[in-house]
C-alpha cells in the first residue's frame, strides 16, 4: 500500500513545522567580491532560524546545503535542520552560496562561507549569539565547503574598511554529514570537484582542496556521519579526513551507518536516514561543551 506523502509530512517532528525564519541577510552590503550579477543567485545570504526568549546569548550553526556545488538541496539538508537546532536553543543559519552553473567556481563559495562565519560574528549581539560558539555544518558538497572552511581559514584582517572583515572566519566546532573531502582518484565525487575547479584544474589547487591533506592541529572539533552503503560519496571520504583529525589530535568522533545512502539529510520524505543521527550530533556537541 502506498502511504500518501501528505500523510508522511503530517509525520515528521514537530520542529519543522513550528519554527520559522526571522529574516533573509545578504552577505555583503553592495555587490559581492567577483560577483558577476545582480540577481539572486549572485547574491549569496543567510536565512536566519533565531531561538526566541533565550537568556543568555547562544551557539551558532552555519548550515551549507549539499548539491554537488550545482544545487542547493536547501530544505532537508538546510531550513528543516536550522529548525532542529532552533528548537533546541542553537540559532540555525542556511547559507545560500554561490553555483558554478551560475558561473562561480573556486575560490568563491570558501569565499561566502568565511564571510558567513565573519558576518554571524559581526552580529553577536543583535542576534544574541555567542561568538565564541559559532560552527559550520556541511552535506556532501556542502560538507566538502564546510571543510574547506574548517582547514582554510584566517583571524580576519584588523586593518579593513569593513569591520566584518577584521572578525575571524574559524568554525569553533564542525559537522559533516556524508562529505566529500578527498580528491584522490578512486574515491573522488569527481562532479563535485569538476563543478568547483572547472575541467582541467591546477593540480596544486587540487590537492589544497583533498582536505584530509589540509588537517592541523588547529582545525576545530568535528563530527562526522556517514553511510556505508553510501554509492556516491564513498565513507573512505570521512574515514581519512578523521585519521587526520585523530593524527591532529584534533577532538572528533566518526558515527557510521550501515544503511542510509546518500543525501538523508533531515525530514526528507521519504525517509532513509539513519535513526537519531541528528540527535547523536547533537549530543556529542554538547557533551564535549561545543554547544
Amino acid at each position: 500500500m502506498k502511504i500518501p506523502q501528505a500523510f508522511l509530512l503530517a509525520m515528521l517532528p514537530a520542529v519543522l513545522t513550528a519554527a520559522s525564519a526571522q529574516q533573509v541577510v545578504p552577505l555583503w552590503q553592495g555587490p559581492p567580491p567577483l560577483s558577476k550579477g545582480t540577481n539572486a543567485t549572485d547574491t549569496p545570504d543567510l536565512t536566519l532560524f533565531l531561538p526566541e526568549k533565550m537568556t543568555s546569548p547562544t551557539p551558532a550553526i552555519v548550515i551549507c546545503p549539499g548539491g554537488g556545488y550545482g544545487g542547493l538541496a536547501f530544505t532537508h539538508e538546510g531550513t528543516n535542520v536550522a529548525k532542529f537546532f532552533q528548537s533546541h536553543g542553537v540559532a540555525g543559519l542556511v547559507l545560500r552560496y554561490r553555483l558554478s552553473k551560475n558561473g562561480y567556481l573556486h575560490p568563491v563559495p570558501l569565499m561566502d562561507v568565511q564571510r558567513a562565519m565573519r558576518l554571524v560574528r559581526s552580529h553577536a549581539t543583535d542576534w544574541h549569539i555567542n561568538p565564541a560558539k559559532v560552527g559550520v555544518m556541511g552535506f556532501s558538497a556542502g560538507g566538502h565547503l564546510a571543510s574547506t572552511v574548517s582547514t582554510h581559514f584566517d583571524s580576519g584582517n584588523p586593518q579593513a574598511v569593513d569591520p566584518v572583515e577584521a572578525l575571524s572566519c574559524r568554525p569553533d566546532f564542525a559537522v559533516l554529514a556524508y562529505p566529500v573531502i578527498s580528491s584522490r582518484p578512486d574515491i573522488a565525487h569527481r562532479g563535485s570537484f569538476a563543478r568547483l575547479l572547472g575541467p582541467n584544474p591546477d593540480p596544486i589547487v587540487l590537492h589544497s582542496l583533498s582536505n584530509e591533506t589540509q588537517v592541523t592541529a588547529t582545525t576545530p572539533a568535528t563530527i562526522l556521519v556517514h553511510a556505508l552503503d553510501d554509492k556516491s560519496v564513498p565513507p573512505q571520504n570521512s574515514e581519512l579526513y578523521y585519521q587526520a583529525l585523530q593524527q591532529a589530535k584534533v577532538p572528533s568522533v566518526l558515527q557510521e551507518y550501515p544503511k542510509g545512502g546518500h543525501g538523508f539529510g533531515y525530514g526528507h520524505v521519504p525517509d532513509n536516514s539513519p535513526p537519531g543521527w541528528l540527535d547523536k550530533a547533537f549530543d556529542w556537541l554538547s557533551g564535549n561543551g561545543l554547544l
